[in-house]
């Protein structure tokens, strides 16, 4: 994943591809595989 400005995220898959991704989208997407309590380590990590 890559932040590339405060509202969107680059999320990059294995086979190459990527897609951007709104924060909205990115917490539904976090969820969907399961990793929700991902999204607010990473939120924090980019802000500090």
């Amino acid at each position: 994943m890559n932040r590339i400005n405060p509202n969107q995220t680059q999320v990059f898959f294995v086979d190459g591809r990527f897609e951007t991704l709104t924060n909205e989208e990115l917490e539904e997407f976090l969820l969907q595989i399961g990793t929700g309590d991902f999204t607010t380590g990473f939120e924090q990590d980019v802000t500090e």
